[in-house]
């Protein structure tokens, strides 16, 4: 190769835009990384859990300067209620299926329960998950190399466990605060006050997990800021993977020169995300943000000042 082709390709390379979404960062192939399903219905568990806690916040901090807003935006407190109530119903109902596919899974594939329960394809924690976050603590200090993680990382099982124990805590005495008459024709009185007081300090703790712990390890630390969208398009460079998922290159490379899946297949080679994709996933991850920033500050304004 010549010094001025060389030097052509360096000049091209330095002024390539770096794109907002960090899953579409440095060069290479694409490869699937979540199903439409997938997407579809985190983009639902967004909604409904953005819904329940504005609706959900005038409750907690009554006397808040921003809690009257709120109020009126949704129509008044019978119908805030209301609209609280069928959110937290649709996310019932999701989660329930969600559960209900994930042992019809299990049964059917009896072969491999193995390896979705242990391996590192796997949402369940296991003693790797102990030693990365060492190591990577290791690393932070400039002790250690990079952790490798497999499909999902021990922060992703963190994300994923810290929903479930939520659902439960924020679920059950939900549904006993939402059913009084029923509930009431058998347990003790005190079962009501206990359920309202976990109902509010889980899903204030829950909404400050995910708009603090998520929001900075998924979109506001530096190799991801502004955001990360892999969730939103479904897909991600080669590079990307190789340096938030190592593990999984070997599976990756084994199927990196077959041809492009239009079809959404995790670890098969993806098209580019287009301007279209592209556009509604930042769009609507900006919008997330934002709302997720201001719900912080009205948080922290309701603590302080109320």
């Amino acid at each position: 190769m010549s010094e001025e082709t060389l030097v052509q390709e360096t000049v091209v390379q330095e002024e390539r835009p770096v794109p907002m979404d960090s899953a579409q960062r440095g060069d290479g192939p694409f490869v699937w990384r979540f199903l439409l399903w997938h997407r579809l219905a985190h983009a639902l568990a967004i909604l409904t859990f953005y819904t329940l806690v504005l609706t959900g916040l005038p409750l907690r901090y009554s006397s808040a300067p921003f809690s009257p807003a709120l109020i009126d935006f949704f129509g008044g407190v019978e119908r805030a209620g209301f609209i609280h109530r069928t959110a937290g119903g649709i996310m019932i109902g999701y989660t329930l299926i969600y559960i209900v596919y994930l042992v019809a899974r299990l049964w059917k594939n009896r072969e491999k329960r193995l390896a979705w329960l242990w391996g590192s394809d796997s949402l369940v924690p296991h003693p790797q998950d102990a030693r990365d976050f060492i190591q990577q603590w290791k690393y932070f200090f400039g002790k250690a190399e990079p952790a490798r993680f497999g499909r999902y990382g021990y922060l992703e099982k963190l994300d994923f466990l810290g929903e479930v124990w939520g659902f439960v805590i924020i679920g059950g005495s939900g549904v006993l605060l939402w059913f009084p008459e029923f509930f009431g024709a058998f347990l003790p009185g005190w079962w009501f006050n206990v359920a309202t007081v976990l109902h509010g300090v889980e899903a204030l703790l829950a909404t400050c997990f995910i708009f603090v712990v998520h929001f900075f390890n998924v979109h506001v630390r530096p190799d991801k800021w502004p955001m990360d969208a892999v969730m939103f398009h479904g897909r991600a460079t080669v590079q990307y993977m190789e340096e938030e998922h190592p593990e999984m290159m070997d599976q990756i490379e084994a199927v990196i020169d077959e041809p492009i899946s239009e079809t959404p297949i995790p670890d098969r080679r993806a098209p580019a995300p287009g301007r279209r994709a592209s556009f509604i996933a930042s769009a609507f991850g900006f919008l997330a943000l934002a709302i997720g920033f201001a719900i912080i500050g009205m948080i922290l304004w309701a603590v302080t000042f109320s």
